[in-house]
């Protein structure tokens, strides 16, 4: 497969008003195309700011990350960005806030039109498309949001704790839909995720950073006997234990 995401020696640094704090050191990772990848660690470690350095959002204290082969120095089409909250825009219909981004960036035409209503229709929103967000369900809201994502075309998907905000039955429903999604669109994605099942139950590796500062602790390679494997199968798969043992023991949590 080829490498479409590449982090050499990647280091991050704030200045507060306490002083200098590292949050990122010596980070080095490869993504290939396709590949689903998932980052778990300590809250605070510093998983939010690598998903922001690799969009382009902040640069690097030292380091460097390349995408597709080429140095990331700003915001790029190539990557799309999906947040813990939808961020859809509550007077705007689906449509309109499916539209927002190729709007954004001047692109928008018939043709962008068009696959937009595809991706609504294929994923069983077209009927909605009129409708407002405060009309919809959490769950379709986040389909939403992926849609939105995806029309502007991105090779990589960011998942940035895109599905903690919704309650726990209807978290495991989307996460299903948009694996199912993002499999089908063939896209390569990183998600953050605070959940452990999760990570593993959608990730074909789990990366699990240290505490602050964060470097790569250990490398989880999830292969799991499910058929048909999604979300919801790999649960069930006899080695999905082992592998949440694993990725607990790395975090060294205490309760």
């Amino acid at each position: 497969m080829d490498i479409v995401v590449e982090i050499n020696n990647l280091g991050m640094k704030y200045h507060s008003m306490n002083g200098e704090i590292t949050a990122l050191e010596n980070i080095n990772l490869t993504v290939k195309k396709g590949e689903f990848l998932s980052i778990v660690g300590p809250s605070g470690c510093g998983k939010s700011t690598l998903l922001s350095l690799i969009a382009g959002l902040v640069l690097p204290s030292f380091g460097s990350i390349l995408v597709d082969g080429k140095e990331v120095t700003g915001p790029s089409h190539k990557v799309g960005y999906m947040l813990q909250k939808d961020h859809l825009f509550e007077w705007r219909t689906i449509m309109q806030n499916v539209l927002l981004g190729p709007e954004i960036r001047g692109t928008l035409n018939e043709e962008t039109k068009e696959y937009a209503l595809k991706l609504l229709d294929t994923y069983g929103l077209y009927d909605f498309k009129d409708k407002y967000p405060s009309q919809l369900s959490g769950g379709m809201r986040q389909r939403v949001a992926l849609i939105r994502t995806l029309v502007t075309k991105p090779e990589i998907l960011l998942l940035d704790e895109a599905f903690s905000a919704l309650d726990y039955q209807t978290r495991l429903i989307v996460s299903e839909d948009i694996y199912k999604i993002i499999k089908r669109e063939n896209k390569t994605a990183i998600l953050v995720t605070h959940d452990i099942a999760e990570s593993i139950s959608m990730a074909d590796r789990v990366i699990v950073l240290s505490k602050r500062p964060a470097t790569v602790k250990k490398i989880f390679e999830i292969k799991l006997t499910c058929e048909n494997r999604t979300p919801m199968t790999s649960r069930d798969a006899p080695e999905f234990r082992q592998y949440f043992n694993g990725i607990w023991k790395e975090l060294d949590i205490h309760v």
